[in-house]
């Protein structure tokens, strides 16, 4: 195997598994969860179910969405025969992904406790601010190294991508109306399941935020040298 290669391999394995550790630490500050992320996070609330399983199942709905949108664009002759087989394959390859991809969301999560908490400590509250921006950061590094190795994307990354071709709008542009979609949902579920707000508060917004910046920011800074080092700059 080519040293490039091998980086690339490296750089995707490493991105998945900071991708993983940023969304269940996440999770465990208490101050809301990352919009991609909220939906499964508030039905595993509910329910009481385990929140690896509840984002697997999710993710697999991403996946059923991403197929049959893609089956929609090639019977309107917008993709070709080859394209489309490659893309499909794609797809597919996005649920052993998954399920890989949150067993270590469940080795994260029994790692690490809750930091949520009733108190009004002024304390408690710089502990829960500082695991979210761990969590930000971790989520915003994670998602820029494996999505630049061009490999299987997340399903939460992919069916951004899709929605993005089938609507001909930019990937910032439909990532923001995606998370806005996934804020609605989680708010409308939480109220009507349960009678209260789950998942969502602060520090959804943060993350709005935050994640995109730091994409920008760490690729502005270690974009060239990764493409030199996995030979992506010459592709």
């Amino acid at each position: 195997m080519k040293k490039e290669n091998v980086y690339r391999t490296v750089f995707y394995i490493a991105g998945l598994l900071i991708l993983a550790l940023g969304l269940t630490l996440n999770t465990k500050a208490g101050l809301g969860v990352s919009p991609i992320i909220s939906v499964p996070y508030t039905f595993s609330q509910i329910f009481d179910l385990n929140f690896g399983n509840a984002t697997l199942v999710f993710y697999c709905i991403f996946v059923f969405i991403e197929l049959t949108l893609h089956f929609i664009r090639r019977n309107s002759n917008s993709l070709n025969k080859k394209n489309f087989r490659l893309i499909l394959f794609m797809d597919i390859l996005q649920i052993p992904l998954s399920i890989v991809f949150t067993r270590f969301m469940n080795l994260f999560s029994n790692l690490f406790p809750n930091f949520a908490s009733n108190s009004t400590n002024p304390e408690q509250f710089s502990i829960q601010l500082f695991v979210l921006i761990i969590a930000i950061l971790c989520t915003g590094i994670g998602a820029s190294l494996s999505l630049s190795m061009r490999f299987i994307p997340n399903p939460g990354d992919g069916i951004v991508q899709t929605l993005a071709d089938c609507v001909n709008q930019t990937v910032g542009t439909t990532k923001n109306c995606f998370d806005l979609l996934n804020i609605s949902i989680t708010i409308t579920v939480g109220f009507l399941l349960a009678g209260h707000l789950t998942g969502v508060g602060i520090g959804t917004l943060i993350a709005v935020i935050g994640v995109g910046r730091t994409i920008a920011i760490f690729q502005h800074f270690t974009q060239n040298k990764i493409n030199s080092l996995t030979g992506l700059s010459n592709i």
